[in-house]
Formats: C-alpha cells, structure tokens, sequence
C-alpha cells in the first residue's frame, strides 16, 4: 500500500432521512358512505449505518466523498398503507475505526468486528395515521402525525491500525528496513528522518505456514506526546498493537536512555501502553563484533532489567529468526 493510498482520518458530513407523513384519509367505498379513517402511518427515513469490513484496510473510500444522504421515508396512504421505509447508507469501515463528533471529540462508538453495525445517524419516525385517533367521541379524525425530521452530523472516523506487533523507535532507527527484511511490503526508505509519514502493515511469515502482522509507525521523537514531529499524530495507532518492538540503532550515544525516552511519551500519551508486551531490538548491529556485544550486554542487563532484549541486522539478516521466535512466543504467551 503506499503513501497516498493510507488515509487513517476523515470528516464526514451526513445526513439522515426524513420520516413519512401519515394519512387523513376517510374510506369510501360503494354501498359504504362512512367508512370511517383509514390512513396509514408513513415510512421511516432512512439511516447512516457505518458497518465494519475486514477486507478494508484504510479509509480511502472517504477521500474525495464525505457527504451522504439517506432516502426519505414514504408518506402513508389509504386503507392503513404504510409507506415504504427509506433507504439506509452504509458506509463500510475497516476494523478498529473510531467515530468521534466533530464538536465535541466524543467518542461515540468503536467498529472492531467484521460485519458489526452501529448507527451514526438514526432516520427520523414516520408520522401515524388518522386510523390510530379514531375514539368513540372522535370517529372521522382529520388530523394525522407528520413525519420526524432526520439528523445532521458531522463526525470524524479515525482509523488505529490493528496488528500484532507495532515498531516503536526514533526516525532512522531501521524500522521501514526491518518491515522490508521480513515481510513483502515496500515502505520507502531514505537515509534522512521521518522518511515514513505514513503507517506501512506487512506480514510476516512464520514456521508451519503460521503467520502475524507488523505496523511500521512513523518515527517518534522526544515531545511527541504534546504534538512535537509526527509522532502525536501517530502513537493512536500503537495503542492497537498487541506487541511493541522497540528498535534501537546499535550506535546510539545511550541505548538505555532512548529506551525511556520512548517509553516515556508513550506513557505520556497514554499509561494503558506500558501494560502492552515489549521487546527491545538493537538494530544495525552488524556493525559490532562479538567482544563489543558482551560487553553491552552486561549493561543492558542492569538497565533494562526485565525487558528482553535482542542484537538484529536487516541487512545481513543477523538474528531475525530469532526474533521472530521472540515475537510469536509473546504473542502466545
């Protein structure tokens, strides 16, 4: 999928259907002079459904139209007709969308499985007939119910990306390289920060025909939480993340430190992150030899304590194997 193809946050303006008058209708029939009320009750109007579609992986569909109408509802007829309901608009989502309203930032529901409905915008109430007012004191009611008007709305729809393992690290720590290396996605790579500006999903291969997806987040850097770089922006789609892979540049001035730094924001963002599992992977380590790594070890034993941790390479694929059994035994763990 590339850049322009991933559109994760849109507005939308819709508009619900309006509901069908009811009848005033008096029978009348041959042989029959007063026959008495019998108007039917008008048609609902039509509803804004948004309805959750695993085969979508993007918002895209939204791009270039955003306003939707539904149908109006029928007005009702003779012989207690009931007019036709209107037609509803369903907008197919893919999974972990979260609609919010645009005024409030509310967040009013969350599409998570395939095939699951929710109402954005209900279509107005047909009106009753003059059938439903007919009393002993009032046999030929003249009146009967308009129909409700339908509903305005302006809501945002906002996609978390939703995958197994997501890749947490600074711009230009070998996160797109990484996601190159194990799976069959192209994100772009250059030698300059923030080359991903957009999340890139691939899958990555396991043993026995097993699979799990991996999300390249676009980096983060210190101050993201309060909307520094891209980050802000983007740490949404980590909280969707069963596993987060933080990798960090073999030759970074304090492996230890960038680790907190990026732990860090995200609990800044938001805590319910750190309960997440987390795997450290030390990235374009081929650049070290076998004393230089024993001796980081030592170290980062003391720093990160409990937090495993791994030597990799994308480039010459140095412990990849490794850590995708490191992966899979946290993601059934």
């Amino acid at each position: 999928m590339t850049e322009g193809n991933f559109v994760d946050y849109v507005k939308m303006y819709v508009t619900s259907g309006n509901g069908g008058k009811g009848s005033m209708h008096l029978h009348r029939e041959k042989f029959i002079t007063k026959g008495g009320p019998d108007g039917g009750d008008g048609g609902r109007g039509g509803h804004i459904i948004i309805r959750g579609n695993e085969n979508l992986w993007t918002l895209i569909g939204f791009k270039f139209k955003r306003h939707y109408k539904a149908g109006h509802g029928e007005h009702g007829s003779k012989n207690r007709s009931t007019g036709a309901d209107g037609e509803d608009v369903y907008l197919d989502v893919p999974l972990g969308t979260v609609v919010r309203d645009l005024e409030t930032n509310e967040v009013l529901f969350e599409i998570t499985a395939h095939g699951e409905e929710k109402i954005a915008a209900e279509g107005g109430k047909g009106g009753l007939g003059n059938w439903h007012f007919r009393t002993a004191t009032n046999q030929t009611p003249r009146y009967a119910q308009p129909g409700i008007p339908g509903q305005e709305k302006q809501f945002t729809l906002e996609l978390k990306v939703l995958a197994d393992v997501g890749l947490v690290g600074f711009p230009n720590a070998g996160k797109s390289t990484l996601l190159s290396v194990v799976t069959s996605a192209k994100p772009k790579i250059a030698d300059y920060e923030f080359t991903t500006l957009k999340p890139n999903l691939g899958i990555v291969k396991y043993r026995d025909f097993r699979s799990f997806v991996m999300a390249d987040i676009p980096g983060i850097i210190e101050g993201a939480a309060e909307g520094k770089g891209l980050g802000h922006y983007f740490l949404r789609h980590i909280e969707r993340n069963s596993i987060l892979l933080f990798l960090i540049p073999a030759d970074s001035k304090d492996i230890s430190k960038e680790y907190e730094i990026l732990l860090n924001e995200l609990k800044r963002y938001n805590p319910e992150l750190l309960d997440k599992n987390r795997l450290v992977a030390i990235s374009k380590s081929d650049m070290l030899d076998d004393e230089l790594i024993a001796e980081m070890k030592i170290e980062l034993d003391k720093d990160l304590k409990e937090t495993p941790y791994i030597f990799i390479s994308s480039v010459s694929e140095m412990g990849l194997n490794d850590l995708k059994d490191k992966l899979w035994e946290l993601l059934n763990d």
